[in-house]
C-alpha cells in the first residue's frame, strides 16, 4: 500500500507499476481538476445537495479497441441494458480513431489496451458536478496537487 496523489497514480498506471480499472481512471482524472485538497473539499461542500445520478457504462467494441460510452455521449443507447438480461452487444468494424473523428458529443473512455486509457468529455456535467480532466494515459498534462 502506498499513498499516491491523482497525478502520481496516473503516472504509476502509465509506467505499469499499478493497474487502474476505467472507472477509477475516470475518477482520478476528475480529481486532477482540483489543485488542492481545500479546493476539492470546497467543491464537494458546495454541490453536496445538488443530487447525483447512477451511470451504466456501455461497451462499444471497435476493430482496434473499445469505447466505454457514458450517459450524454452521442453513441450512448437510449435504453441501456442495466441488468445484462438483454445481452446487447455494440460493435463496429471501424477503428477507434474513425469513431472519434466522426463524433462530436463525447462522454467516453477509450481503451486501446489494458494499459492505454483516454478520457474524452465535452458535455455539460449534471448537478453542478465537474467533468474530468481529459487525459490520455499515453501522455501527461495535469495540474493537481492533491
Amino acid at each position: 500500500l502506498q499513498w499516491s496523489s491523482p497525478p502520481e497514480a496516473i503516472e504509476r498506471f502509465k509506467s505499469q507499476e499499478i493497474w487502474l480499472a476505467p472507472p477509477q481512471f475516470y475518477e482520478l482524472c476528475r480529481l486532477c481538476k482540483f489543485p488542492s485538497l481545500h479546493e476539492l473539499h470546497k467543491f464537494s461542500s458546495d454541490r453536496a445537495l445538488e443530487g447525483c445520478e447512477q451511470w451504466m457504462p456501455v461497451m462499444l467494441t471497435a476493430s482496434d479497441g473499445y469505447i466505454q460510452l457514458l450517459p450524454g455521449d452521442e453513441l450512448y443507447p437510449e435504453d441501456p441494458d442495466y441488468t445484462g438480461e438483454k445481452k446487447i452487444i455494440m460493435s463496429t468494424d471501424k477503428k477507434v480513431e474513425e469513431l472519434m473523428k466522426e463524433g462530436s458529443v463525447f462522454h467516453r473512455i477509450v481503451i486501446k489496451n489494458i494499459n492505454s486509457l483516454a478520457v474524452y468529455v465535452n458535455i455539460q456535467a449534471k448537478y453542478k458536478h465537474i467533468n474530468p480532466l481529459m487525459i490520455n494515459s499515453d501522455c501527461s498534462d495535469y495540474s493537481s496537487r492533491l
